[in-house]
């Protein structure tokens, strides 16, 4: 990754000035440092706080998601507080926040529309404890299937499931096939198309094949 400004590396360690670019023999970009955040919400109150956090950027951002660990343990590992197995952050399903990348392209919108708001919501259950304040969903597939199939407005899980399996073959072969809505129709001749659409300009086929 040498394009650098594109990704708005220089705004994002302006924003987070104790943060710092790692060496790396990889092509992915290695961040690492104290992340300082103020995160609010109108029912949540305020909160400022900080995390030990290392981001590694890969290199096809921002179609593909940076993958974030807490370095320190001050987030329990533990499924209630959303830590994949391997320590990872799980801060979201994974499509939809591409599809919250998608609003701010740099490294500047993956923390204020992903990663920020995970980090809010960890603070404010360690502080007050109960749920995250901005909703939870299921771990695994489960939950990321929920979030599919509200996030392209359809009603059952197997028609989110489909439209994975239509994003990850190509369009002219998907155009083809019945669409998901349940019109009874192709997917090319319904209006659902342009919604498939969209969501096909965030990432490579291979990248949705990955989420089934």
């Amino acid at each position: 990754m040498n394009n650098y400004d594109k990704i708005g590396l220089h705004e994002f360690l302006r924003s987070y000035p104790r943060m710092a670019v790692k060496p790396a023999s990889s092509p992915e970009l290695h961040i690492e440092g104290l992340c300082e955040f103020t995160g609010s919400s109108a029912t949540n109150g305020s909160i400022a706080d900080c995390y030990n956090l290392s981001v590694v950027v890969p290199s096809i951002f921002p179609r593909d998601l940076p993958i974030v660990e807490e370095l320190d343990h001050k987030v329990p590992r533990n499924g209630a507080y959303h830590v994949n197995p391997g320590g990872s952050l799980c801060l979201g399903s994974r499509l939809r926040l591409l599809f919250e990348l998608a609003r701010k392209p740099t490294l500047v919108g993956f923390a204020d529309n992903c990663l920020v708001p995970y980090l809010f919501g960890v603070s404010h259950k360690l502080r007050h404890g109960g749920k995250f304040p901005f909703g939870e969903l299921p771990h695994g597939l489960p939950g990321e299937l929920i979030d599919y199939m509200n996030l392209f407005g359809l009603r059952t899980q197997e028609q989110a499931r489909i439209v994975l399996r239509y994003l990850a073959i190509k369009k002219r072969r998907a155009n083809k096939l019945p669409c998901p809505c349940g019109c009874n129709r192709r997917l090319g001749g319904c209006h659902f198309n342009r919604r498939v659409r969209q969501f096909r300009k965030l990432a490579e086929r291979s990248w949705f094949r990955s989420l089934s």
